[in-house]
């Protein structure tokens, strides 16, 4: 019998703990019929090919990018294609020690057709590309891997109504963190990192992975912000 790799453990492992009717943040996501090829992407940073030793899956709040430095006219900001709450950033492999992998191969590229099949998850082609190149050419061998994977864990998550939430008084980054947990019993606060802006707006939030694709306590660049620390949600649904 051929020895599970990390990948195939991951699509088990999800699928064994992930709720049966799992939601996307997309409202009323129709992709674009066509959707052009990406060029080639230009590497931010050295290549580093290094031992995973867990993983983070990084969710964007939308309306806040779109409000703060999102081009209205893009499928993600312009409501043409629907309206989108938590998007996908990317699934990133975090390194056992040191820095992280990164820029393990920027090719080959992903298709279009393959690009407008992860649209509604993330709706933009070029950050699809480049989360490919930069962090999934170091977990998987190919995009359609990489994207399968991320789509499987995308799917077993529940995202809480963040912009209901947005509307309670005195929010804090713990506030989020247990309505998350409320919405996936699998998972601990200490297991749900958040990003937030200089002036206390959310940005993303980061959910932490072990080797083994389970949930982890996160690191302390992870996790961010305390359970007490004031939080503000950019109201945009």
């Amino acid at each position: 019998m051929s020895r599970a790799t990390p990948l195939t453990r991951l699509i088990a492992v999800t699928m064994a703990f992930s709720p049966p009717a799992a939601m996307a943040q997309a409202y009323q996501c129709t992709p674009p019929q066509r959707v052009e090829p990406i060029g080639s992407v230009q590497p931010d940073g050295p290549t580093r090919r290094t031992a995973i030793g867990a993983y983070t899956l990084a969710a964007s709040w939308s309306p806040d990018h779109c409000k703060t430095r999102g081009d209205p006219a893009s499928m993600q900001c312009s409501g043409r294609h629907g309206r989108f709450g938590f998007i996908l950033h990317g699934l990133w492999p975090e390194a056992a020690h040191g820095a992280y992998p990164q820029w393990c191969a920027t090719k080959p590229l992903p298709s279009p057709q393959l690009l407008r099949r992860n649209l509604c998850m993330t709706p933009s082609a070029r950050l699809l590309v480049h989360e490919w190149a930069k962090h999934g050419s170091c977990m998987a061998k190919t995009p359609a891997q990489y994207f399968k994977v991320s789509a499987i864990l995308w799917r077993s998550i529940r995202w809480p109504d963040a912009d209901r939430l947005s509307r309670r008084e005195g929010l804090t980054a713990g506030d989020l963190r247990q309505a998350f947990v409320a919405a996936n019993p699998a998972w601990k606060t200490e297991q749900v990192g958040i990003l937030v802006s200089r002036s206390g707006w959310l940005r993303e939030v980061r959910l932490c992975y072990s080797r083994r694709f389970l949930p982890m306590r996160c690191g302390a660049r992870q996790f961010g912000p305390a359970d007490s620390a004031p939080l503000k949600i950019w109201r945009g649904l």
